[in-house]
């Protein structure tokens, strides 16, 4: 995976697998220091399963027998100097956070968060989802909480007209957030 926002569609993803109905993600950018967290309420991982979820070989899939998604990210954050940490409990959940130093050569771009959001809102509509991007002073907020209330009963996030919606409201709010912060 080349950008951030991949690996942060590939942990949400599982989430979704984990039976999640709450997804917290944050960007937070300070000191040289980019933090993508993710937290959810899923079904969390067993002490054992948590302590091989970082290896390829170790995956709860039973379509083919090796997980990449957090080996790769383990070792794109630990090329940058960075450090992965997962913490999860059995029927509560799981965070995921990966630390990288911004200012490594091997530091990845964040990418397309809008498009990871507006595609996790397609493809788990009934997902509760925020998502909160620091840098700089500056915050950006996005509450799928806030959304439906606007919405009203019947409209799913699923309808292509609020998936585009949400995408270019975001796309618009990390342009706004970019330029604010120089």
């Amino acid at each position: 995976m080349k950008e951030i926002a991949l690996y942060a569609l590939d942990i949400a993803q599982n989430s979704v697998t984990a039976q999640a109905k709450h997804l917290d993600i944050t960007l937070a950018e300070e000191d040289g220091v980019l933090t993508l967290t993710i937290t959810d309420d899923g079904t969390g991982m067993s002490p054992e399963l948590l302590s091989q979820v970082s290896d390829p070989f170790t995956t709860t899939r039973t379509t083919r027998k090796m997980g990449l998604g957090l080996p790769l990210l383990r070792l794109a954050t630990e090329q940058t100097g960075g450090t992965l940490e997962i913490a999860s409990t059995l029927g509560v959940g799981t965070t995921v956070t990966a630390r990288f130093c911004t200012d490594h050569i091997d530091c990845p771009p964040i990418g397309d968060m809008a498009g990871t959001i507006s595609l996790l809102l397609q493809g788990a509509p009934e997902l509760e989802v925020r998502y909160l991007h620091r840098a700089g002073g500056t915050c950006l907020t996005f509450d799928t909480a806030l959304v439906r209330e606007q919405l009203g009963d019947g409209i799913s996030l699923a309808e292509p007209e609020v998936v585009l919606w949400v995408r270019d409201y975001l796309q618009e709010q990390e342009l706004a957030l970019n330029e604010q912060r120089g």
